[in-house]
């Protein structure tokens, strides 16, 4: 008896961290794309435009550092935003489907 009543709880407990993983990796990737489209445009000095930026790079830039280490330069082209979101979804499909075993 304990195990049918732990069963559906388990199963919405999965169901629940897939959705926060698919949430997570989308809004991720929105704000890596915002932080690329920040970074070509300069803006006039604006106080609340200058703390989106900041926040955008406290946020992206330690992820992309990482695989920026890994990449050979290729001159002005940075190919690791690119990268970082493949590997990000690549991430998130192992994880789900891992948890799947477990659904």
């Amino acid at each position: 008896m304990g195990e049918a009543a732990t069963t559906p709880v388990l199963g919405d407990t999965i169901t629940s961290v897939e959705n926060f993983l698919y949430v997570f990796t989308t809004v991720y990737t929105l704000v890596i794309f915002a932080y690329i489209l920040t970074s070509w445009v300069r803006l006039p000095y604006s106080p609340w435009l200058n703390r989106i930026q900041r926040f955008l790079y406290d946020v992206v830039e330690p992820y992309l550092r990482i695989f920026r280490r890994v990449l050979p330069s290729m001159g002005p082209l940075d190919l690791s935003p690119m990268v970082a979101v493949f590997v990000l979804w690549i991430v998130e499909q192992i994880v789900v489907r891992v948890l799947d075993h477990f659904h």
